[in-house]
């Protein structure tokens, strides 16, 4: 009697195995087409080979407590992807694409952050800047396990979620993101979080120069800063790096699909 090989990895990069056979074919996920319109063409995509990117909607960011408040930025408008996030994400996970936070989220000894990078949040070295405690609570800002670096309360973790920490605007350099996606066959990568013209698009450009093919979800973006910023990170996602849609958008062609 022949027994089934055990599978040993996660689709749809697993192998099958017993002690004498080790079957490295990788079967496919099962696709789920969908066709998505976005600002300049009608995509037709596989929801298999997708995930959503959400980048530093943490409290450092979007909080009225986190840093950028302190410094006297106001997050108002960085809060606006909540409320679509928390439309949009359940569905997403029910179709089985996978949620990744993002999220900026330093070593308390910063022993791989230089001195550039510590000059852009304590320009004058006298200020409250990286792994420095807040005033209003004490968190080490933007320190990973911390309050600063986590995700505001109104989005939900799942456990089924992936967490990545990230120590520069890009969320490829110095961690596992791109390893993560490709381990799960991601190809289609959406993008969410802030701020759209700084971490979101170094994000998104290095994806797009990785290959992955890159869909930022405008109405799930935002940034604290100036209107043209944002003017700017739209044109250059439709104009070079990829395509800009919105979960209304997303969600109806789930519905659809």
């Amino acid at each position: 009697m022949n027994r089934p090989l055990k599978p040993l990895g996660i689709a749809p990069n697993a192998w099958l195995v017993d002690s004498e056979t080790a079957d490295i074919s990788r079967a496919p996920l099962p696709p789920r087409p969908i066709a998505l319109p976005t600002e300049t063409k009608k995509l037709r995509l596989d929801l298999a080979k997708a995930a959503i990117v959400v980048v530093d909607m943490q409290n450092d960011f979007c909080h009225p407590d986190g840093w950028l408040a302190h410094i006297g930025v106001d997050v108002t408008p960085a809060r606006a992807p909540i409320a679509p996030l928390v439309a949009l994400l359940p569905h997403l996970r029910t179709a089985n694409v996978p949620v990744v936070w993002l999220n900026w989220g330093n070593r308390p000894d910063l022993f791989n952050i230089s001195a550039g990078l510590r000059h852009v949040y304590n320009p004058t070295g006298e200020g409250v800047g990286l792994g420095d405690p807040l005033p209003k609570n004490g968190a080490p800002v933007l320190t990973v396990g911390g309050w600063a670096a986590a995700v505001v309360d109104e989005l939900v973790q799942e456990p089924q979620d992936v967490k990545v920490d990230k120590y520069r605007m890009s969320g490829f350099w110095d961690t596992p993101l791109d390893s993560i996606l490709r381990n799960l066959g991601k190809t289609t990568l959406f993008f969410a979080g802030v701020n759209a013209d700084q971490c979101v698009m170094a994000t998104l450009q290095d994806a797009n120069f990785l290959g992955y093919d890159c869909i930022l979800l405008r109405d799930c973006t935002a940034t604290t800063s100036p209107e043209y910023c944002l003017q700017a990170t739209l044109y250059n996602t439709n104009q070079c790096f990829g395509f800009v849609s919105d979960s209304q958008a997303l969600l109806a062609a789930i519905a659809n699909g």
